[in-house]
């Protein structure tokens, strides 16, 4: 009987533990930027970041990452989208400085976007 028990802890732990990993996987990509690009008071340079945002939407705090390192954390709004990407689609606007402005990141295969709400010049 405690073998039993013992079996069914540690199966509903290892299930309830996939479950809450599963959860905060949807809430983080990788994504390319290739070009310099500016969030908030942040340059992001050309690479691969990862993407995380806290909370369920609309309103979320997005985190990017890299090599494990947070290069900045920003507000940001989480977005139903009615068409799907078949990739991952940066949205930038252009301006006259070295860096154009991150207003959208559209992930690939799903209907979701984050989106940043910056004026050229400031925040």
């Amino acid at each position: 009987m405690k073998k039993l028990y013992l079996t069914v802890v540690l199966t509903l732990t290892c299930l309830f533990g996939l479950g809450g990993s599963a959860g905060a996987r949807d809430n983080a990509h990788s994504v390319e930027i290739s070009d310099v690009v500016q969030i908030g008071d942040t340059k992001l340079k050309p690479g691969y970041y990862k993407v995380e945002w806290q909370g369920t939407g609309p309103a979320v705090q997005v985190s990017f990452a890299q090599k494990g390192k947070t290069v900045v954390t920003v507000l940001g709004t989480l977005e139903t989208t009615d068409d799907q990407v078949t990739q991952d689609a940066i949205v930038i606007e252009a301006t006259t400085g070295d860096a154009s402005i991150l207003k959208e990141i559209r992930f690939g295969h799903q209907k979701e976007a984050l989106v940043f709400d910056q004026t050229p010049g400031g925040i």
